[in-house]
């Protein structure tokens, strides 16, 4: 049901929009969020897309309404960033999902709550600042389904550098980092988990 209204959104902007109709078609698009990024009062759109092929994983396309005219124009390309099942026969547990946040941010999450032993849920928080969408905080979360001890969290808030790794509280050097830029190793080792 989301997957059609999201691709009779998409149709319906696709005049408007001749950006999005050559860089994927509607089938594509697996889920999305309307918010206001740019805090103009006016309805913006985040979505998540497949890859072209099974080989790539999924994209995120971050699009602000123009204030002058009312029209979406594409902000941030970012193919491949987040892994995950893209398809509605595909396993269930792996499914991504992005979220409008009510301060104006967008939450992107990830995750593996079924298959094997290792579960994890990863989640960026994205922001819209200087007229580009940057990754402001990179939450992982993880277990052993066999080990209990084997558990643990992080909390990084890329921007000012703050660190919470389960209950310790650390300092990296804060970081702009735009959404196009993010690869999850830079998450990770900010963690400690390389």
């Amino acid at each position: 049901m989301i997957r059609q209204f999201f691709s009779w959104v998409a149709v319906g902007l696709l005049p408007a929009m001749g950006v999005l109709a050559q860089s994927f078609p509607a089938e594509r698009i697996i889920a999305g969020a309307s918010g206001d990024w740019n805090k103009d009062e006016a309805a913006d759109l985040a979505l998540l897309v497949a890859p072209e092929n099974d080989d790539g994983n999924i994209g995120i396309y971050l699009y602000v309404t123009e204030s002058d005219r009312g029209l979406l124009k594409l902000v941030a390309s970012a193919p491949d960033k987040v892994w995950g099942n893209s398809k509605l026969d595909g396993f269930y547990g792996q499914d991504p999902a992005i979220t409008a946040l009510a301060n104006g941010s967008i939450a992107v999450m990830s995750q593996n709550s079924t298959i094997g032993r290792n579960r994890w849920e990863r989640t960026l928080t994205l922001a819209y600042r200087g007229g580009r969408f940057i990754v402001a905080g990179y939450t992982y979360h993880y277990y052993d389904t066999i080990d209990p001890d084997d558990t643990g969290t992080c909390d990084y808030n890329v921007v000012t550098g703050k660190l919470t790794r389960d209950e310790a509280t650390r300092s990296e050097a804060p970081r702009t980092v735009s959404i196009e830029d993010w690869t999850d190793e830079i998450g990770s080792k900010a963690c400690g988990f390389f």
